[in-house]
């Protein structure tokens, strides 16, 4: 029997045919399903987890890979840029910079020589890193040199389709998507998505599915993807209803919940999801994510990296809590085995874990941009891409 919050009690499965297959260019996602790029989360071990939940049936983005780094051979950029051996399909990722020559030069490379089948551009990205360099959240503000960049990554991609990711704006003061929508729909991206939310309330708040609806009106000739708050399976049906857009953006509601996208794969074909899974299967789920970290990264790094997706594994799980300062600090999967060990495995699912927040907290900010980038908007001048910024 499925598990839903009161906010989706009497949410219907879809009816057949209700929802199209995404079309990107020649790549086809059916159920119209997209598993956001998130920095230090979407690894190839990651994806290669979301995948095999849904039976390799939606869109999985790598995490943001910065351009110039990527260019210049940064070890760690070629790492975070590279696939599984699971990937033989719908390779994809996703490219950040300013600078629309080395965003060219970094796609030519990703399309001819890494075989990649998809490049997704970040102008929404709002950690402050990024946007104080004019990236990210930061480059909608100034249209013509969107414009640019995106012209010329399209044209390095050639029959690759390019999509585009945007927020709403800087702030409520500051909205930029709609114009970012046209953008793109003019230099021939291939689809692009909106967190329905501004760089100002990072992840805070409720994300403004109305302005996804805006979206979907002004932007007619290719797909518009919706992303924020789709926490549960029936929270992408409700999307998909309320506001007629095209396919789904799934983030921080996968987080240690990777069969998430085996569910979305049910309801939107208008069949039941799959029971939720007891705390034995959520930890053997961890454990074998932590094995796919330790192959990927090597058993140091990837024991690190595993530490942060604990808590989100067993978020809302009674009795839990104080395993975690010991699985914070784990350094092999020794050391992880162990300490599952001492959990019981027969506790249903709770709850309250459907609808938890994940990875960021509930703050907002001020949002930093270069020194008079907002009295300059009309420009086309990038300011320079910096080496490194993966992971932000």
């Amino acid at each position: 029997m499925s598990l839903r919050s009161p906010l989706n009690r009497d949410v219907p499965l879809a009816q057949p045919g209700e929802f199209r297959p995404l079309q990107i260019g020649t790549l086809t996602v059916d159920p119209p399903i997209v598993l956001a790029p998130m920095a230090g989360i979407t690894n190839a071990p990651f994806r290669s987890l979301c995948r095999r939940f849904s039976q390799d049936r939606c869109l999985y983005v790598s995490e943001m890979i910065t351009a110039r780094a990527f260019v210049e051979g940064h070890a760690r950029t070629l790492q975070l840029a590279s696939f599984g051996p699971d990937e033989t399909t719908r390779r994809s990722i996703q490219l950040y910079g300013t600078n629309p020559d080395t965003l060219a030069q970094a796609t030519k490379v990703l399309v001819e020589e890494w075989g990649v089948h998809h490049i997704d551009m970040n102008f929404g990205c709002p950690v402050r890193k990024v946007t104080a360099s004019g990236g990210g959240a930061a480059i909608p503000v100034r249209p013509k040199l969107l414009q640019k960049i995106v012209r010329a990554v399209v044209k390095s991609a050639g029959t690759t389709p390019v999509t585009i990711k945007f927020r709403k704006g800087i702030d409520d003061s500051l909205l930029t998507f709609l114009d970012a929508g046209r953008i793109g729909e003019a230099e021939g991206v291939r689809a692009v998505a909106l967190h329905a939310r501004t760089a100002a309330q990072l992840y805070s708040g409720e994300a403004d599915w109305n302005a996804i609806t805006e979206l979907k009106q002004a932007v007619r000739t290719i797909p518009v993807l919706g992303n924020g708050d789709v926490f549960e399976c029936w929270d992408a049906l409700r999307m998909l209803r309320q506001t007629g857009c095209d396919g789904v953006v799934v983030g921080r509601g996968c987080l240690g919940r990777p069969w998430l996208f085996g569910e979305l794969c049910a309801v939107l074909t208008g069949n039941e999801p799959p029971p939720p899974p007891t705390l034995g299967t959520v930890l053997d789920t961890m454990r074998e994510h932590g094995a796919l970290l330790a192959a990927f990264f090597g058993e140091k790094n990837g024991m690190q990296q595993i530490r942060k997706f604990t808590g989100w594994y067993l978020k809302g799980f009674p009795r839990t809590k104080h395993l975690l300062p010991a699985m914070h600090m784990v350094k092999t999967l020794a050391d992880l085995d162990a300490l599952l060990q001492e959990l019981p495995r027969d506790v249903a699912y709770p709850e309250i874990a459907l609808r938890a927040r994940r990875c960021k907290d509930g703050s907002t900010q001020t949002v930093s941009l270069p020194e008079g980038f907002l009295e300059c908007r009309d420009e086309d001048v990038c300011v320079e891409d910096p080496a490194e910024m993966d992971g932000g």
